[in-house]
């Protein structure tokens, strides 16, 4: 027998690539679009998932990638409107101070102007919420990121290695270890996400679609997480 969730548990940090929104709309005959949306409503839901239990402590979501960015522009567009009125409903529905701390990050040169000021203002609206954190990760690739930290670094003359760490981390858009990693869509790899957060992480892979993945599902996920012995290369 696995060991069972503890009723209290605190400090896990949970990344997500959710994969499969386009698949999902082509699937039913929709525009593109259709599945961005039914994607962003389902963001919303696995915030409020995360808020309810005590064990969650970050999520950390891959919203749009460096490489998304040399999509077809009308979709980007698109996308982009998709996320700035999420985050607009986001404010207007979570107005609960126990509910999850909004960040969002990424390369903010690339963003559209509305989508800023809207981040911007999501930011400020829950930065005294307690539940948590949800990290936005829009425009991000974990090789920039890393690249862009040593560069930060580089020229300070660190001369341990704890000390080039500490300083490294700093530098980092998210510095928290990843404990456990989930990907939908039935895809098979980590495609440029955390890759230093998540080193030790453990990973699981869905075959849900983004808009399809349930409560459910995500609690089974957590069940089979905790059965996990996590030896961090011991």
């Amino acid at each position: 027998m696995g060991k069972e969730i503890p009723e209290k548990r605190h400090g896990l940090h949970i990344a997500l690539v959710p994969d499969g929104n386009r698949r999902w709309a082509k699937k039913r005959g929709k525009p593109v679009l259709a599945g961005h949306k039914a994607g962003a409503k389902k963001m919303e839901e696995l915030a409020k998932w995360c808020a309810e239990r005590d064990d969650v402590d970050m999520v950390t979501i891959y919203a749009l990638s460096t490489e998304n960015l040399n999509r077809d522009k009308k979709e980007l567009s698109h996308l982009w409107d998709v996320y700035e009125q999420g985050l607009k409903r986001f404010v207007k529905r979570n107005k609960d101070e126990n509910g999850l701390r909004l960040n969002i990050t990424g390369d903010a040169g690339v963003w559209k102007k509305d989508f800023k000021t809207a981040a911007k203002d999501v930011m400020k609206a829950t930065q005294h919420y307690t539940g948590g954190v949800l990290n936005v990760m829009l425009a991000y690739g974990s090789q920039f990121e890393i690249l862009n930290s040593v560069k930060k670094i580089a020229a300070k003359g660190l001369k341990t290695m704890p000390a080039v760490e500490k300083a490294f981390r700093s530098c980092l858009m998210v510095s928290n270890p990843v404990d456990l990693v989930i990907r939908t869509g039935n895809e098979h790899r980590l495609s440029n996400f955390l890759l230093y957060q998540a080193a030790y992480a453990e990973i699981h892979f869905s075959k849900s679609m983004w808009p399809d993945f349930s409560k459910k599902e995500f609690e089974k996920i957590l069940k089979w997480y905790y059965k996990r012995d996590r030896r961090m290369g011991k």
